[in-house]
């Protein structure tokens, strides 16, 4: 199989490999529970971004940012966290780093909900500085009520901090760093409206919300399957011609 992992090719490698497109994974180091690695995240979006690229013509993925701006995580041990800034700046050098070296269309593949503003941040002040660049940011999540039938998951939607959906996927794609007996959540009362700006310890006394319980895998192969799939997809014409409209459809 093609190798698509940047810190596993070298120069010779990368030069033959005829990259044109990259995905840049960024997630967080935070406590998702007693039954999750603090680094699910990361992982998730790391595993994700891989096994999509390995089924595309051009695409790279980048090692993964294992650090995200957490803040609102840092009740429970350990919360290692980057200021909103520090976390902006580090995502602009890194899609600046791949402008210096050709790739001009980039997908942040970002697995955790405090990155979402940096990385738009950071998306836009580059664009602006290389308008020819082609940038897109992907929160994995939203792929799933898109993409799989609601009633695939058991309680609020599967929705949850290491909740039933994330759960799910830690077991489909690292299973032997999950602890299920450990597995334990609560719904928080949240107006579905309103961006409310919390932190983590005002909404449960756990280090996860929803219902991880009722994770299974199965239903994390199917998470999965679905968010590669639509990767895979978007990432086919992204690798081809980027943002750019097709002359021919005017």
């Amino acid at each position: 199989m093609r190798q698509v992992r940047l810190e596993h090719l070298n120069t010779k490698l990368f030069e033959e490999g005829g990259f044109t497109a990259a995905i840049v994974p960024i997630g967080a180091c935070e406590s998702h529970g007693d039954h999750m690695p603090f680094g699910t995240d990361a992982l998730t979006a790391h595993a994700l971004a891989v096994r999509a690229a390995e089924q595309l013509a051009s695409t790279v993925v980048l090692p993964p940012l294992n650090f995200g701006m957490s803040d609102h995580y840092r009740h429970k041990p350990i919360c290692i966290s980057l200021s909103s800034d520090t976390q902006v700046r580090v995502i602009k050098d890194m899609l600046l780093s791949l402008h210096h070296w050709g790739i001009e269309r980039v997908v942040i593949l970002n697995g955790h909900d405090g990155n979402i503003p940096c990385a738009e941040i950071a998306a836009r002040e580059v664009k602006v500085a290389h308008p020819g660049m082609s940038l897109a940011i992907l929160d994995w999540w939203v792929v799933v009520p898109h993409m799989l039938p609601k009633d695939l998951f058991e309680v609020w939607n599967g929705w949850g901090h290491a909740g039933e959906v994330e759960t799910s996927i830690g077991l489909s794609l690292f299973p032997e760093l999950m602890n299920m007996a450990e597995a334990r959540g609560m719904v928080p009362k949240v107006d579905p409206l309103m961006k409310e700006i919390w932190t983590f310890d005002e909404l449960t006394r756990h280090g996860a919300t929803g219902a991880p319980g009722r994770a299974t895998k199965e239903k994390g192969d199917r998470i999965v399957e679905a968010v590669v799939t639509y990767l895979v997809n978007y990432m086919t014409r992204f690798e081809a011609q980027g943002l750019r409209y097709d002359p021919s459809e005017a």
